[in-house]
């Protein structure tokens, strides 16, 4: 096992740590085996990728690009799952917000990594991330689902996200020109 392997598993243990110690002072955490194995899996899965791409590329701006793409995608992911972004968790339309990864995920591969291609992926990310509120919003309006904890709420908490994938396709865009 290397070095890296090893480091990453030790910081992904500190951080699972904090739940389990906060779940033996409150009943507000509640944890269940499932959402350990589901958390240290998404984030071993996310240093490990971070490492390979990191080893790729030799320019700072780009594995910082990286990193807050990253960042973005890890978060999104954790909030929607946790407690959803359009009412609760358990809201089948919060389901959407896998597009997102996934324009993240094929615009990478389709742009083999290259700084110019990751950003118009993370710019096509952002736009997703934006729309798709919208889109729900026209479909299902509020008296068809909850949109808790305001239709305000959803779009500022969107626009968030997507403000996080846009500062990583503009640091991209700069890596091309930096060294």
């Amino acid at each position: 096992m290397s070095l890296r392997l090893i480091r990453i598993v030790f910081i992904v243990t500190i951080i699972l740590l904090l739940p389990l110690i906060a779940m033996q002072f409150t009943n507000e955490v509640s944890w269940g085996f499932s959402d350990f194995i589901l958390m240290g899996s998404a984030l071993i899965s996310i240093g490990v990728l971070y490492e390979l791409v990191a080893k790729k590329s030799k320019k700072p701006l780009y594995r910082f690009a990286f990193g807050i793409g990253l960042f973005g995608a890890f978060s999104l992911f954790w909030v929607n799952s946790a407690v959803g972004i359009i009412g609760s968790e358990n809201q089948d339309v919060n389901l959407l917000y896998g597009i997102v990864i996934v324009v993240g995920f094929i615009g990478s591969i389709i742009s083999r990594f290259k700084p110019k291609g990751m950003s118009n992926t993370l710019f096509a990310t952002a736009l997703t991330q934006i729309l798709i509120p919208l889109v729900v919003f026209l479909i299902w309006p509020p008296p068809k689902i909850s949109w808790s904890p305001s239709i305000f709420g959803v779009f500022f908490l969107s626009s968030f996200f997507s403000l996080i994938f846009l500062v990583s396709a503009i640091l991209f865009r700069k890596s091309i020109t930096k060294n």
